[in-house]
């Protein structure tokens, strides 16, 4: 067992600081494939917002309240096409996701967190008239299906 040089109070206030890039390797390759299919008219990470809810489902299972808003990888404006490419450990891929070794239920409670707030946001969209489509990350990346 491997044991930490700092407090728990450090670790965290470290942790805090380390910002995520996203899926830009995956969000590039997407990119690139609607170029060279000459598919245009898209944006990336353009934020939607939600009207406000007191719905059930604006609430994760633990308590933990969604946004009011919604920004999928890719936006087809006019055509009210969102695209998720959903990260296969993040959002916990039937096929891909295993679970870490150290703070199971930790992870355990944020992959269920997450496929409740894509739950939430693919009904919000809908109900606006969006159309939404949702992929996993191993379908971009060929070395990625080879485990399967």
């Amino acid at each position: 067992m491997m044991v930490d040089t700092v407090s728990r109070q450090v670790r965290s206030r470290m942790m805090s600081r380390i910002r995520g890039t996203g899926n830009q390797r995956t969000d590039k390759a997407v990119a690139s494939m609607l170029r060279r299919a000459g598919i245009t008219g898209w944006r990336r990470h353009v934020v939607i917002k939600l009207p406000p809810t007191k719905s059930a489902m604006s609430v994760a299972s633990d308590g933990t309240k969604f946004k009011p808003q919604v920004r999928p990888d890719f936006v087809f404006r006019r055509q009210k096409v969102a695209l998720f490419i959903d990260g296969c450990f993040w959002h916990g891929c039937p096929r891909c996701y295993t679970v870490p070794k150290s703070a199971k239920a930790f992870w355990k409670l944020k992959v269920v967190r997450n496929r409740e707030r894509d739950r939430y946001q693919t009904a919000a969209l809908k109900k606006l008239g969006w159309r939404v489509v949702r992929v996993w990350e191993h379908d971009f990346q060929p070395s990625r299906t080879k485990r399967h």
